[in-house]
């Protein structure tokens, strides 16, 4: 459809998908000359009131000379944006670029008029407001540095966009119109307004998946069995508060239920609104349903349907046309290849996925790239026995398969604001867009905890079924990186549950400080050590002896939470003779009452063979156990597979339950269950069989129980380092300004590098004085291809001079014995070059350099690179190969605030080496931490410089000197970070 432009190729990274203030989706690109009759027929859909706002004047229908206008630009001087829904114009924008009259004007011109025109019944739906950043971004790209507007006063509507867009603005009256004037380089307040419209549209659009008020599962099976019916089931087994529909095409036309359920054989026939449709038919259908889904208005798709990018590149393609179709029509997809979601709210109560049972209603949300390890996830939260154990509720469950539309961060996005959501934990395979998913953790984190766990952390390649940007940065820089934005990294899936269950359950600790007290001093001891271990700070173990009754626990624990000195408790127990059930739940008892009377500390127990104790201490009225069942329901084979009921095993294990596989790539087909299973709701909460012990009163806190010491202190160690963060936090510090850097300098500097190619690797001087310009001074090193150009380079820069081979195998190898120091005079200089080329070969394989001495001190190296995925990081470490072998490296996020600097030279382990170490002396930290934030500030400001390698730098007790240096440039990427609001294609 789209063709070339009159002077420019038609520019197809412009375009883009965008949600919308509902939650909906629109297709936002360039208009061109084929746009004729799209044009035509939205004009005539918009209403003469909105007419009339956008040209002055009643204007019922556009001319043949309006239509060409309005269709035909050069994409530089003249550009027009629309917002498609099902292929049809919904609002258009356009911006004329023009001279200082007012007048029609080319480059370098740098003012453009702009104007909106939107579809009356999309009006409201935040389509403008994404408009106006799109065509914002594009203007900057062509060299346009500001919009002017005019509007009618009584048009408030799109006042109210462009004063609410947070762009530094200048407003004027005059000849009955509002003349605006606004510059478009993104401020703090425009990216805050984006990021605030970005969150509640993409809450939104999750919402409208996770709360739906009618479902339609489209596949339904006529007989049990099938993935399909076994969904349907699922929705009517967990009470489902809405509309139910059955769906499939082959059904007879004389069918008008199952189950009890109306039954269509497709989507159009239903006669009210459809929220959600569960898609279950083979992939080579998806299409089909997905449009008749689209004509229909149905509101998003869960897609359980396999064959996608699980299963090749033809998969992946179909996957991306898939979304493409979809997003069309202002939908968006959970899958392809899901397990599903659930919600189990009471207003809800959605089990829209292949999991069996209900899990109870919670404070915890779960994502999972993977059905397989959601199922595992769910049962150990829902289970009585095992693990952690005891009973923990779910607030929502998304497993997303594939992850083609809606990914990890969409469901972020509506857990923040989530009033039903604590804890969120997440299980991630891929990140498609680190940068993204860095932003909102800082922003969750901030509010409630994040915990994740990596999958194929270590093979480098994303699962099949994922299509993600490819990162060249390593998993432990990752990984630094989400700590820095307050996520909780744990390594199993063990360790996501215990700290889960920890964050749910208590509250933050304020410190390290841990009291450990209990009736076994072998297992206090223990706990003693893996405090230590972890980075805590125990007390000796308090040993009440094995004959320690409830009061006596209770009385300890009371004075334990009452010493100031104390800021968290780990309580050890384990079975005395003669001890039963009523002792657990006296003991449980026990240890709430006195955890209830100080709430600011958490506590923790550590439990051995006392699984009444586990339950005592979590049952609670609304989320009681269930009475012991013969075995626990799984997923289950193919229909064609016989399998036997799998029991829970006693342990939790680091891999998925055992017994049948999830059904999760090829075969969905589910088995068929014993009987048909009713549409009834399923019988409230509170009218459940109550399990062994009795329920606490409302609002006490529950305490969560471990089966061994080192899980117990994991957790807490976590708490206390999430705990530090939010603290932290509070107070992130600042980006400092600096009056001796240069930023217009270093971009002319820059602009005439780039002018000589694509991406280069700078020289000697150029680095230095790019450098310079930012305040960065490289120690002069002057090249000695032979022995008489060393003595000269020497009495220029003055003894004493460090004699060092660049070659790339002896550069910063000092170890190898490639630099020789301290040379005070002509004669050792001449012997010490003698001695290298006679160890190392010719001068011009060993390339020499003399260098000026720099003060003794500290060697360690600063990087900073631009990713494609993940953005500009800043690396900081000491130099030398013990370094490099261990990996021992701090990263942080560009930009570093002065809190930041300070924290990454303290994040290394062979830090203590830079503060005086066994009675050296301390280097001068706070020159270091002036280092890196000018590094940070260059690659800030300046996008094209991709690299930058200062090493070593030399730290001394005075001051630092940079011995050596590299930058490399590269042109800056079309859009950025400060780009519109955008949904990945993948």
């Amino acid at each position: 459809m789209q063709t070339s432009s009159d002077r420019h190729e038609y520019p197809a990274h412009w375009e883009a998908d965008v949600v919308l203030r509902d939650g909906g989706t629109a297709r936002v690109r360039p208009i061109t000359v084929d746009d004729a009759e799209r044009l035509v027929s939205f004009y005539e859909q918009v209403s003469d009131e909105s007419k009339y706002y956008r040209f002055f004047a009643p204007y019922p229908r556009l001319s043949a000379k309006d239509v060409h206008r309005f269709t035909h630009h050069d994409f530089v001087d003249r550009v027009g944006l629309a917002a498609t829904v099902g292929g049809e114009f919904i609002a258009t924008v356009r911006y004329d670029r023009i001279g200082a009259g007012g007048t029609p004007a080319s480059a370098p011109a740098d003012e453009a008029e702009v104007a909106f025109l939107v579809q009356d019944a999309h009006q409201g739906r935040g389509v403008a407001s994404a408009l106006l950043e799109h065509i914002a971004a594009v203007a900057r790209e062509r060299g346009i540095r500001r919009f002017a507007a005019e509007v009618l006063p009584a048009n408030t509507k799109m006042i109210k966009v462009f004063m609410d867009a947070g762009y530094t603005q200048k407003r004027s009256f005059e000849d009955g119109v509002v003349r605006l004037e606004f510059g478009l380089e993104p401020t703090d307040r425009s990216l805050a307004v984006q990021y605030a419209r970005e969150q509640r549209a993409e809450a939104r659009s999750v919402q409208r998946l996770l709360q739906p008020g009618s479902v339609a599962v489209i596949g339904t099976g006529r007989t049990p069995g099938g993935v399909g019916r076994s969904i349907l089931g699922n929705l009517g087994d967990a009470g489902y508060t809405g509309r139910l529909y059955a769906v499939n095409s082959a059904f007879p036309e004389d069918l008008k239920e199952i189950d009890g359920l109306p039954a269509r054989r497709s989507v159009r026939e239903i006669e009210g609104p459809v929220d959600l449709a569960v898609v279950t038919v083979p992939a080579e259908r998806v299409p089909e349903v997905v449009t008749d889904c689209g004509e229909h208005g149905v509101q998003g798709l869960v897609v359980i349907s396999a064959g996608y990018a699980d299963s090749g590149p033809d998969g992946r393609e179909r996957q991306r046309a898939l979304v493409r179709q979809a997003r069309s029509y202002g939908m968006r997809i959970i899958g392809p290849n899901a397990f599903g979601v659930i919600n189990t709210s009471p207003r809800v109560r959605l089990n829209a996925s292949l999991a069996p049972e209900m899990p109870r209603p919670g404070r915890i949300g779960l994502f999972a790239q993977s059905g397989a390890i959601g199922i595992a996830l769910l049962s150990r939260l829902h289970r009585r026995g095992g693990g952690v154990t005891g009973v923990t509720g779910v607030s929502t469950f998304v497993s997303s398969g594939n992850r083609a539309d809606v990914s990890g961060n969409d469901v972020l996005q509506y857990w923040y604001d989530d009033p039903e959501t604590d804890v969120a934990l997440m299980y991630l395979e891929s990140i498609g867009n680190p940068r993204k998913f860095t932003r909102l953790a800082r922003r969750t984190a901030a509010a409630k905890p994040l915990v994740v766990v990596q999958g194929a952390r270590h093979g480098g390649v994303a699962p099949q079924g994922h299509a993600v940007r490819a990162t060249r940065l390593p998993h432990a820089t990752v990984s630094a990186l989400l700590r820095q934005a307050g996520v909780i990294r744990v390594d199993t899936i063990t360790d996501l549950v215990d700290a889960g269950l920890l964050l749910a359950r208590q509250p933050l600790p304020p410190g390290p400080r841990v009291a450990i007290l209990g009736n076994s001093e072998s297992l206090g001891l223990l706990t003693y050590d893996a405090c230590l271990s972890e980075g805590l700070r125990p007390q000796p173990p308090l040993d009440l002896t094995t004959a320690a009754s409830a009061d006596d626990f209770h009385r300890a624990l009371s004075r334990a939470l009452a010493d100031d000195t104390c800021d968290a408790v780990v309580v050890t127990a384990i079975p005395t003779v003669g001890e039963g059930s009523a002792g657990d739940a006296a003991l449980a008892a026990a240890l709430r009452s006195a955890a209830a009377a100080v709430p600011a500390k958490p506590v923790l127990v550590v439990h051995v063979e006392l699984g009444g104790l586990a339950e005592a201490l979590s049952a609670a009225a609304s989320t009681a156990p269930q009475a012991p069942q013969p075995a626990e329901p799984q997923p289950t084979e193919p229909a064609s597979a016989q399998t036997e009921p799998r029991t829970p095993p006693a342990e939790a294990e680091d891999t998925a339950p055992a017994g049948p596989r999830t059904p999760e790539a090829g075969d969905r087909r589910a088995a068929a269950p014993p009987h048909p299973r009713p549409a009834a709701p399923a019988a409230p909460a509170a009218s459940r069989p109550a399990g062994p012990a009795d329920p606490p009163p409302e609002g006490t806190r529950l305490i969560p129980a471990y089966p061994a010491a080192e899980r117990a202190v994991r957790a807490l160690a976590q708490a206390v380092s999430y705990a530090q963060w939010r603290r932290d936090a509070a107070d992130p510090g600042k980006v400092p300004e600096y009056e001796d850097i240069d930023e217009r300098g270093a971009a002319e500097l820059i602009a005439g590098h780039l002018a000589r190619g694509q991406g280069l690797a700078l020289g000697d001087e150029e680095t230095c004085e790019l450098l310079g310009r930012y305040g960065i001074h490289v120690h002069r090193a002057l090249p000695a291809p032979t022995p008489d150009d060393a003595v000269a380079a020497a009495r220029a820069l003055g003894y004493p001079v460090a004699l060092k081979a660049t070659a790339p195998h002896l550069r910063h190898r000092a170890d190898l014995g490639g630099v020789r120091l301290d040379l005070a005079d002509e004669e050792q200089l001449r012997r010490a070059y003698a001695e290298l080329t006679e160890l190392f070969g010719t001068p011009a394989e060993l390339r020499p350099v003399v260098q000026g001495m720099a003060p003794r001190g500290v060697d360690t190296v600063v990087r900073a690179v631009i990713d494609p995925a993940a953005g500009a990081v800043l690396s900081f470490g000491l130099a030398g190969a013990a370094t490099q072998l261990l990996g021992d490296m701090g990263h942080r996020l560009i930009p570093v605030t002065d809190r930041e600097a300070t924290s990454l030279i303290r994040s290394v382990r062979t830090a203590p080496l830079l503060f005086g170490w066994r009675g050296s002396a301390p280097v001068d930290s706070a020159a270091l931490e002036e280092l890196l934030l000018r590094v940070s500030r260059l690659v800030d400001d300046h996008p094209e410089v991709v690299a930058v390698t200062l090493e070593p730098v030399v730290v001394a007790p005075r001051g630092l000197s940079v011995l050596s240096a590299s930058v490399r440039l590269a042109p800056p990427p079309a859009r950025d970070d400060l780009g519109p609001r955008t949904l990945p294609a993948y």
